[in-house]
């Protein structure tokens, strides 16, 4: 049945060796835009009539999607304004007949590929590696993020500070973006910066962009960007940001505890030296705002990864990234070792950072002080030092270091070294990265092979996204700075995806996607194993999406495994195959969701798991998203039954005044969570946090009060 299976995406594979592939050519020079002078303050209230924008020069849009290089249905025109202080972008956003706006949500940091929206990067330093995203929807709701991965990600908990104003007019809509330049950081003496912007209308899958428009390309990739020119000398003034916050509160930290309350002051300081430095410093730091970590089920005999979401910690992660697209299974410094241990909060008593970029060099430095948790650290000194070195065009060199250990083991060290070549230019206009790094641990006590190393060839294209890897990551490999969650093995990985775009019977696109991972321990003998097949994944020009996958795995267990309480696996060897269905339904509809089942063969048994994701959005000031999941285990040694739940709440009064509540329940812990946040940016500097956290825990069939928290937060930036 495996034969078969696979030779259906193969037999794609081959046929399609025969299909041209389409693709603008990298050779034309990059388009360019005239940034006009801002002589005036504007009023910025989406409209774009005032005088100076009748002066400034305008760009308009190409479609990338439905047919690459057409006139875009929705016309779009695009204009820039600059002063020594501020740069602002005025964007109109007609409407084609017929085709209505799509927009939900006016809260902050929303995904905005759910909606229609406009999205815009700057590469302030035209390096064609790094840039910023800002992007906004018709509803004025704004997302921010830096650009990671050479241009294949990016990383969305990053946020600055700056203003967006939308209005509509019938089925079109207007913005205006106003960026200070202390919000960015720039290479000095540029006239000129990598400029781009795209837009999506949701209703039709309409995507349009100025430069580059070819569905080969992503918005993100700064190497395939225009120019905005004519840029002013900017003006940083002192360079200085100070925001003194103050955190107020209290609540019942644990069952039948007294009311212990909570005065907290904490200071961050940045200090520009320079467009290209920044020097920040954090005393007494709080995160009351940081949003609650989703919970998820884990039915692995290895970690649960959780991404970074505090805000000192955020800038310049595109610096601090390591190694070309290591995902989530070696990362030499991960940030949330620091002030999180063990499931607790660890106090932040101070921390200083340096990032920036002087010609080629990429740097950033970082040493925390964390304070005294009893009974289970003392306070530690924790550092991190990330140097990269741009070469040829996309390309870059790099290093990196840590020291100390959250737990204060002596002797903490590790270190890393990492090569990437990347090209947007292969083959004219493909994709295609070649990577290499390596990296150590050091740590009193610390034993066996403490390295760890790989190689990566990606091609990652529309039609074609190829990838190999290998890593190898020793049994002794354990950074204490560091995220890895399996040592000792060899990973190898091959994915093969063919993604054609037939434009009939109703298909947008489709995805024919194989895998194949292996991983073995230091004699080569198998340990995990796993084949991944899509013969269907489909997404029709509505938006919906329907998938079938096998998957075919093995699992040689070396000791026990509890994969659910009193559910013991006994070590031997495991070879089963796994079965998903999935349908997905369009984001541009008021109710909106995916439904997934996983089913099959599961170790000695059978494993069922029902999943449900969804939304309903009445109106754009209320969202209510229900996520659940139920997992039916009839296994040899046991049967289990596991539930996950989640319900989210999002009440939008405006762009900049938001209410949201989250709800988590899971069988395992017994424990219904509440995290309720109230955010008021009441000026552009100035925040307002109201944080009530309440936990329940399910003690024979009784709820009964686990911990609970209020929290007020007032922060507000000031800058010289």
């Amino acid at each position: 049945m495996l034969r078969a299976v696979t030779a259906v995406p193969l037999a794609l594979y081959a046929l399609a060796l025969a299909t041209p592939l389409r693709g603008q050519s990298s050779s034309a020079a990059p388009p360019r835009l005239r940034a006009g002078p801002l002589v005036v303050p504007l009023k910025l209230d989406g409209r774009l009539d005032d005088a100076a924008w009748s002066g400034a020069d305008s760009i308009t849009l190409t479609q990338v999607t439905p047919v690459e290089g057409a006139p875009a249905a929705s016309r779009t025109v695009v204009k820039v304004l600059a002063n020594r202080r501020e740069i602002v972008f005025g964007i109109a956003a007609y409407g084609a007949p017929g085709i209505p706006i799509t927009s939900f949500t006016k809260a902050r940091d929303v995904d905005p590929n759910d909606e229609d929206h406009l999205a815009l990067v700057l590469d302030t330093f035209r390096d064609s590696r790094s840039g910023y995203v800002f992007a906004v929807n018709p509803g004025g709701a704004r997302f921010d993020g830096l650009i990671v991965r050479q241009g294949e990600g990016i990383n969305s908990n990053w946020d600055a500070i700056w203003e967006a104003a939308t209005a509509r007019e019938g089925n079109g809509w207007s913005a205006e973006i106003r960026i200070p330049i202390r919000s960015l950081s720039f290479r000095p003496g540029l006239s000129s910066w990598g400029f781009n912007i795209q837009r999506q209308v949701k209703a039709n899958l309409e995507l349009s962009r100025w430069a580059s428009p070819a569905q080969n390309i992503n918005l993100t990739q700064t190497s395939r960007a225009g120019v905005l020119e004519e840029l002013p000398d900017f003006a940083l003034g002192m360079g200085l940001s100070v925001r003194p916050a103050l955190v107020a509160g209290g609540g019942h930290p644990a069952p039948d505890s007294k009311l212990d309350g909570t005065f907290k002051p904490s200071l961050d300081v940045t200090q520009r030296a320079g467009a290209n430095l920044l020097a920040s410093l954090t005393l007494n730091t709080d995160f009351a705002e940081t949003e609650v970590d989703t919970r998820r089920t884990n039915l692995t005999r290895f970690p649960l990864f959780f991404p970074e979401k505090r805000s000192f910690f955020l800038e310049g992660t595109d610096i601090f990234e390591f190694g070309p697209n290591l995902g989530e299974e070696v990362i030499p410094f991960f940030s949330r070792r620091i002030g999180l241990l063990q499931g607790t909060t660890v106090p932040l008593r101070a921390g200083l950072k340096l990032n920036g970029r002087a010609g080629q060099t990429n740097f950033g430095a970082l040493v925390t002080r964390t304070g005294r948790v009893e009974g289970t650290t003392d306070g530690q000194t924790l550092g991190a030092v990330r140097l990269r070195q741009n070469v040829l065009q996309e390309s870059s060199l790099g290093a990196i270091a840590t020291w100390g250990d959250p737990l204060g083991r002596a002797g903490a060290q590790s270190f890393g070294a990492d090569a990437i070549y990347h090209t947007s230019h292969f083959r004219r206009d493909k994709n295609l990265t070649l990577g290499v790094w390596g990296t150590g641990a050091r740590r009193d006590g610390l034993e066996g092979n403490r390295s760890a190393y790989g190689v990566l060839l990606d091609y990652p294209n529309d039609v074609w996204d190829i990838a190999v890897s290998a890593k190898h990551i020793g049994d002794g490999f354990d950074p204490s700075l560091g995220f890895v969650p399996r040592q000792g093995v060899r990973r190898y990985r091959l994915g093969l995806n063919f993604q054609p775009r037939p434009h009939r019977w109703g298909i947008r696109q489709m995805f024919f996607e194989q895998s194949y991972s292996l991983v073995t321990d230091r004699t080569g003998r198998w340990e995990s194993y796993q084949v991944f097949l899509a013969p269907i994944n489909w997404r029709f020009e509505s938006g919906d999406r329907i998938e079938a996958n096998v998957i075919p795995q093995g699992e040689r267990l070396v000791e026990p495994f509890e994969v659910a309480d009193s559910v013991i696996i006994q070590p031997g060897a495991y070879q089963f195959v796994r079965y998903r269905l999935e349908a997905e339904f369009a984001a541009r509809r008021n109710i909106a969701g995916q439904l997934t089942w996983r089913f099959g063969e599961f170790y000695s048994g059978q494993l069922h798991q029902f999943q449900v994701e969804s939304a309903w959005r009445p109106t754009p000031g209320l969202i209510l998203e229900l996520n659940g999941e139920h997992d039916i285990g009839r296994l040899r040694e046991g049967r289990f039954e596991q539930t996950l739940l989640g319900l989210r709440t999002q009440v939008n009064f405006s762009p900049d005044l938001t209410l949201s509540s989250f709800i988590q329940f899971d069988t395992e812990s017994h424990i219904l969570g509440s995290n309720t946040r109230l955010r008021w940016t009441f000026d552009p500097a100035g925040e307002l946090f109201v944080v009530y956290n309440h936990n329940l825990q399910d003690q024979a069939s009784r709820l009964r009060l686990e911990s609970n928290q209020l929290l007020v937060k007032l922060q507000y930036t000031m800058r010289r």
